[in-house]
């Protein structure tokens, strides 16, 4: 039987669409990135997974570090291999692909790369495998380093809680690099997915003018790693994104300049629930503080993507201030004043004991964030998923109606003025 041109075309038609959509490079800068987390899976965080941590029996492993150290190194491994073939799998990614969002940052640790004890190694052919599941999804790849060697800012989401990060000390910083380097010839035949690399999660720069130095020459020399990974001439088409180490955006001024240096990106944190004069604030304070930012975001001397931001209004996720520690909402962290009662937010039974006044809050701050960061290059919630602490997750908001299921879809179209 032989069909005609025209009819031939229109059965194609689907699959092609199909093909160009998960192919094509993403246009930075003139698209907006609109994408989640997958936090707590290549690399734990207390308070993302607490059943992991509460498993071990011991009060002592409070992040990855310590729990290869101090528990049978077997339990450890078979523990998170568990954790990894079941907390995220390829269903999440279509999940994310059908709430019309088109990225995904995958956050994992250095020792995925470069073995170093206590860690445990394993985590790489995971982030294979997410690259697959965001191909067959159609969705782009961050693959963002979210821990170096010697901690770059002592958190636990960094593998290891301390007082004292070492990354400026001894060769730290360079092996650091050359993860950077190896995360890009890793996925150089891979860009059409993997169209990003996040090259260091939130170092801190506010420790010191050593450390905004050392952040500053870090940023151009993974700048080259990413985007020379083989060290010749010809550029890879990574999109390279640098985290603001909590500095202010203006000071980014004269930094990798065009033309000269392309297709890089400032990383911008935005959490309103770590401190209590942040805590203490109306849901209109929350609202207004979303909506202020417009003016950084558009007078930014680079583009910036919010890669992190909650719609969480307190710190009352368990362990959210690391194992052990409570919530300053609650007036339990560290000498803090009480706020208010974490009962109905997400330290109590989750979304269950939201009022329809606090669903209504969330709607209008997601819609003010997105509307807010979308002056910039756009953003990446924080996080899909949670065990306990559903005003952080999108995969809860999306099930619980605060999150619209397409992301421009406004209830409150006003809601910045």
């Amino acid at each position: 039987m032989r069909l005609k041109l025209t009819t031939l075309v229109a059965l194609l038609y689907p699959f092609l669409v199909q093909v160009k959509a998960i192919n094509q490079r993403f246009p930075y800068g003139s698209q907006k990135i609109r994408g989640v987390n997958l936090g707590g899976w290549l690399l734990l965080e207390p308070w993302i997974t607490p059943s992991v941590f509460q498993a071990t029996g011991n009060d002592a492993i409070v992040d990855e570090f310590t729990f290869g150290q101090l528990q049978d190194r077997g339990t450890a491994e078979a523990a998170l291999r568990r954790h990894w073939d079941s907390f995220i799998t390829e269903g999440d990614f279509g999940a994310i692909r059908g709430a019309g969002l088109n990225h995904v940052r995958i956050p994992i640790g250095y020792w995925a790369f470069q073995p170093d004890a206590p860690f445990i190694t394993g985590a790489l052919p995971y982030l294979d495998r997410a690259v697959g599941w965001a191909r067959n999804n159609g969705l782009k790849v961050i693959v963002d380093l979210h821990g170096a060697p010697g901690s770059q800012n002592g958190f636990d989401n960094s593998g290891q809680r301390t007082n004292n990060p070492q990354w400026l000390n001894g060769d730290n910083i360079a092996r650091t690099n050359a993860i950077v380097k190896q995360i890009a010839q890793r996925y150089e035949d891979d860009v059409n997915t993997v169209s990003a690399i996040a090259a260091l999660n939130e170092p801190t720069g506010f420790r010191g003018q050593n450390w905004v130095d050392a952040i500053r020459q870090f940023g151009y020399d993974a700048y080259g790693s990413i985007r020379f990974p083989n060290g010749n001439s010809q550029p890879s088409d990574f999109a390279v994104i640098l985290s603001d180490g909590f500095e202010p955006l203006s000071t980014w001024s004269n930094f990798l300049p065009p033309p000269q240096y392309q297709s890089v990106l400032l990383d911008k944190h935005v959490y309103q629930v770590f401190s209590e004069a942040e805590l203490g604030k109306s849901q209109d304070g929350f609202i207004s503080e979303a909506c202020s930012l417009a003016g950084q975001l558009t007078s930014s001397p680079l583009d910036v993507v919010v890669g992190e931001w909650t719609l969480a209004s307190t710190d009352c996720a368990y362990w959210l201030n690391a194992r052990g520690r409570g919530a300053r909402y609650e007036g339990r962290y560290d000498g803090s004043r009480y706020i208010g009662s974490c009962n109905g937010k997400t330290g109590g039974n989750g979304a269950s004991t939201f009022s329809q006044d606090y669903k209504n809050f969330l709607r209008r701050f997601y819609e003010a964030q997105t509307t807010t960061f979308e002056k910039g290059a756009g953003w990446i919630f924080w996080t899909w998923k949670a065990e306990q602490a559903d005003d952080w997750s999108y995969q809860a908001g999306l099930n619980g109606g605060w999150i619209p299921r397409y992301p421009t879809n406004r209830a409150y179209p006003g809601v910045c003025g």
